[in-house]
């Protein structure tokens, strides 16, 4: 199993001293360290007006990333697809994916906050139809070989060739995924997922029974089962101060973020129907206290803990853990110690080993 770094840019907290722009350097650091440290990916999240995140434009982030980088993998968490024009987003993570030498794992999903929809003029109570209809927009201009034409509902286009093309063949990206509707997508384009553990556990039982729910899907659809990732908030540390310390950052993200009013009312409006199962997770996060969060949302506790954790995380089929080491407002010097630590007393268990010469 791999190990990627990932963040949302969470720094909406009251009194904090950090500024947006401080953040973004910050991050853009990590990712550049991520490499260093020997992670294989770096996945940055797309929010806009500090909802949940400060970071508006992760392409721009990676792309310097990438000028500085060598191997590690580069890839949006997630783009907001119904917010974007499909050409603008497949020639520009195309271009992205030549100039890094194929390095891009572009991840699409549907967003949830109608806040992020509004200004840009996109209708949040169509969203899904809008981004089923935006992916398979963007897997043409990805894929077709010579001019070709789109007649949707949301979008149209007459005679057009949509240049560079992805470097990396087949150019496989990733479904950020809550529900069926979004694995049968994922199925339907064939996608790879990409499953949030907090969210798998509230509306499936747990990540297994999200892993589960997917190879269903794909058997019943006769369609190949691809690679499965899995976000992760980490807190590293095996005393009662630190899982306290974790609990507490978890229960200040959720807090300030707002996720509670987001999932269960949409943001500022309602949840479109077929959303209707964000109620769960938003009824799940009323009051949210540090008992509600566990190992099916954080890895928190000593190096063995987190490792046994992870164990059994991929037993379940996840390929990729991508870890939220930043999260709750950490400063960055301790953001820094825990990608170390990771690292040095984590990573180590997951590693291949040599086979023996005979």
């Amino acid at each position: 199993m791999e190990f990627g770094y990932f963040t949302l840019s969470d720094n909406r907290y009251p009194d904090n001293p950090r500024s947006p722009e401080q953040f973004l350097h910050e991050i853009r650091d990590q990712a550049v360290l991520a490499e260093k440290l020997g992670l294989h990916s770096a996945w940055i999240g797309e929010h806009h007006f500090n909802r949940r995140g400060c970071v508006s434009a992760p392409l721009v982030v990676l792309s310097h990333v990438a000028s500085v980088t060598k191997k590690i993998r580069l890839a949006p968490a997630v783009v907001v697809l119904p917010i974007h024009h499909p050409i603008h987003v497949a020639a520009e993570w195309a271009t992205l994916d030549q100039l890094s030498g194929g390095r891009v794992d572009f991840a699409a999903g549907r967003g949830y906050d109608s806040h992020e929809f509004t200004p840009f003029n996109a209708d949040f109570q169509q969203s899904a139809e809008q981004f089923t209809e935006g992916l398979e927009f963007l897997q043409k201009c990805w894929t077709e070989t010579g001019p070709f034409s789109f007649d949707g509902k949301f979008y149209q286009a007459h005679d057009i060739e949509v240049f560079p093309r992805p470097l990396q063949k087949p150019f496989r990206p990733y479904m950020a995924s809550f529900s069926k509707f979004s694995m049968e997508l994922a199925t339907r384009f064939d996608w790879n997922l990409l499953l949030a553990p907090f969210a798998s556990t509230i509306l499936f039982g747990s990540l297994g029974n999200a892993v589960n729910a997917y190879r269903e899907i794909c058997e019943q659809k006769k369609a190949p089962v691809r690679k499965v990732k899995s976000s992760y908030f980490i807190h590293i540390g095996g005393g009662h101060a630190d899982m306290q310390e974790a609990k507490a950052r978890m229960v200040n993200y959720i807090s300030m973020a707002g996720l509670r009013k987001k999932m269960s009312q949409g943001g500022s409006g309602p949840l479109p129907p077929t959303m209707e199962y964000f109620k769960k997770i938003g009824e799940k996060l009323n009051d949210p206290s540090g008992d509600q969060f566990d190992d099916n949302s954080i890895l928190f506790g000593s190096p063995q803990q987190i490792i046994d954790t992870l164990k059994r995380v991929e037993n379940v089929g996840i390929d990729e853990v991508i870890l939220y080491f930043n999260f709750g407002n950490k400063p960055d010097a301790f953001v820094r110690e825990q990608m170390h630590q990771f690292m040095q007393d984590i990573a180590p268990a997951f590693q291949k080993q040599p086979v023996a010469a005979e």
